[in-house]
């Protein structure tokens, strides 16, 4: 028997004796991360929408409509916003279908164009986005080390179990350091930070639809496109992320906006390692967190990538060694272990 949602109940009446839809039927459409979740609402005229339930106990959607302002301003592809209801904690939102990049990025043929169309958005995002950027938070130091102090309590000592020593945490406080400084080094821009496969969706007419920006900040430029082109959820060989790469520095000097580019496309693909050292620190961290305190164990399987990223960028980067080293030796070694128990933990009884 279905357990009741009192939520999914007032949801339905208000889309049925509020705005008068009259909906058909509604329908999980996805979750996230978050305490959101989303719905599609099939009307009588054959078309449909989603509808957004955000507790507000939880989540305020202000931030949502703030941000999809923005980007709809910047002239890119995000939800149009039917109605609000901020009290109940309700957005009616122009449905983007259900097929993200994730879904069909394999398919022979259609990364390169995929990925082109995401890159021209996000291009434009940047270049013409410095207003917007403006009106938001920054992403500072101390965010960028909140973020990455998820590791080391989630990820290493909740999740592979690991009792950290002093020098341990001294290594780890060190490269935080470290690495924040260099990362704000960088140009800043609008910054939607999880710029990926399963937030780009693909449509008709052409894309990406974009999804899940509430979280927008004021930050360094490489960031978004390490979350597109180092994205956890799908792996590309280093010589390709690197092709992308340097066609996405070269549209943003061809948009006027090479002040945002970097010196060359050596130091553009070092901001790009850095951004992505410090999101894969931080995503270890969400990651054991989601498994952890939320109960969302798929998340699981997107740890082994999301470890190999950060390897990857330690060794190319002289001021990460350090750490590089000990993630090899103290976390690498146990994670299939750790992801074994958790998923035994996770499983009903």
């Amino acid at each position: 028997m279905t357990p009741p949602d009192p939520r999914l109940e007032s949801l339905t009446r208000w889309l049925a004796e509020d705005l008068g839809l009259r909906p058909l039927r509604v329908a999980v459409a996805s979750a996230d991360a978050s305490f959101r979740r989303y719905f599609r609402a099939s009307l009588p005229d054959g078309s449909t929408r989603v509808v957004m339930d955000a507790p507000p106990e939880h989540e305020d959607i202000g931030p949502y409509l703030r941000v999809a302002g923005l980007l709809r301003d910047i002239g890119v592809h995000v939800p149009a916003v039917h109605a609000v209801d901020e009290a109940r904690g309700f957005i009616l939102l122009e449905d983007l279908g259900s097929t993200p990049y994730l879904g069909v990025l394999r398919e022979a043929g259609r990364a390169d164009g995929l990925y082109g169309e995401a890159l021209r958005a996000l291009v434009a995002i940047q270049s013409r986005g410095a207003a917007a950027a403006a009106t938001l938070a920054p992403y500072d130091a101390a965010v960028l080390q909140r973020e990455m102090r998820l590791m080391p309590e989630w990820f290493a000592e909740r999740h592979l179990g690991l009792t950290l020593s002093a020098a341990d945490r001294g290594l780890i406080d060190d490269a935080f350091t470290r690495l924040a400084a260099a990362v704000l080094e960088q140009p800043v821009v609008f910054v939607h930070r999880d710029y990926h496969s399963r937030n780009l969706m693909v449509l008709p007419e052409g894309g990406p639809g974009i999804i899940d920006f509430q979280d927008a900040l004021a930050g360094p430029v490489a960031y978004d496109p390490v979350s597109l082109l180092k994205d956890c959820y799908i792996r590309w060989p280093r010589a390709q992320v690197e092709s992308w790469l340097r066609g996405y520095r070269g549209l943003l000097c061809a948009s006027g906006a090479a002040s945002l580019a970097g010196a060359g496309d050596e130091e553009f693909l070092r901001w790009f390692d850095l951004a992505g050292a410090q999101r894969h620190l931080k995503v270890l961290g969400i990651f054991a967190r989601l498994c952890w305190r939320d109960g969302k164990a798929g998340y699981l399987d997107d740890l082994p990538l999301t470890l190999d990223y950060l390897l990857d960028a330690c060794v190319r980067l002289p001021e990460l060694a350090a750490l590089g080293d000990w993630l090899r030796r103290e976390a690498a070694p146990r994670l299939a272990a750790a992801n074994a128990r958790a998923r035994a933990a996770a499983a009903p009884r």
